[in-house]
């Protein structure tokens, strides 16, 4: 999945098909324990500082509101499967008044799952993104991976990639990819 080449580089994530829609993959080992993981990607305060802003109730079955700043995008969602610390699936949906204020896609329907494994003082986390359009896929491969990459910079107490430059640069190389799967 990863390669051994220099971080500027190093492709996370696979793309594929099923059920019709697109499936983006994204997977990295970092350098911190499963349980300070699970936490980057549960604590709302900490999901702020790599992905976006969480509003809600984060339990099993709750709904939440998710505001992704440099996508100007607003989703609702809900928690469907919440396993400390292992794994988490959540279903999300662009409300409407995003979708008309963006250039992207209609609404759709999207399931994020994230399985953690601890591997030694690692953990490696698996992020499979379901339901996406196929016809956009590499935006979202390049997405995915940038979000990857800033959880890493989070953990390491480093500051985000520049994320205009790495944008350009991923989709060149998702779009290689999705032109095998198209």
């Amino acid at each position: 999945m990863t390669s051994n080449a220099g971080p500027g580089s190093r492709v996370l994530g696979r793309l594929g098909v099923a059920d019709g829609t697109g499936v983006v993959r994204v997977e990295d080992r970092y350098d911190t324990d499963i349980d300070d993981l699970w936490s980057s990607i549960t604590d709302p305060e900490r999901l702020a500082r790599w992905y976006g802003k969480v509003e809600g109730d984060l339990r099993l079955g709750g709904a939440f509101t998710l505001y992704l700043e440099s996508a100007d995008l607003e989703s609702i969602g809900r928690v469907d499967t919440c396993e400390p610390p292992r794994r988490l699936r959540i279903t999300t949906r662009e409300s409407d008044e995003s979708a008309r204020r963006g250039n992207g896609p209609p609404p759709f329907e999207q399931t994020v799952e994230a399985t953690l494994t601890a591997a030694g003082p690692q953990t490696v986390l698996t992020i499979e993104i379901r339901g996406l359009p196929l016809d956009k896929i590499e935006y979202f491969g390049a997405g995915w991976q940038i979000h990857a990459e800033n959880l890493a910079a989070d953990i390491a107490h480093q500051e985000s990639t520049e994320t205009e430059s790495r944008w350009s640069e991923l989709v060149t190389t998702y779009r290689q990819l999705a032109s095998t799967i198209r």
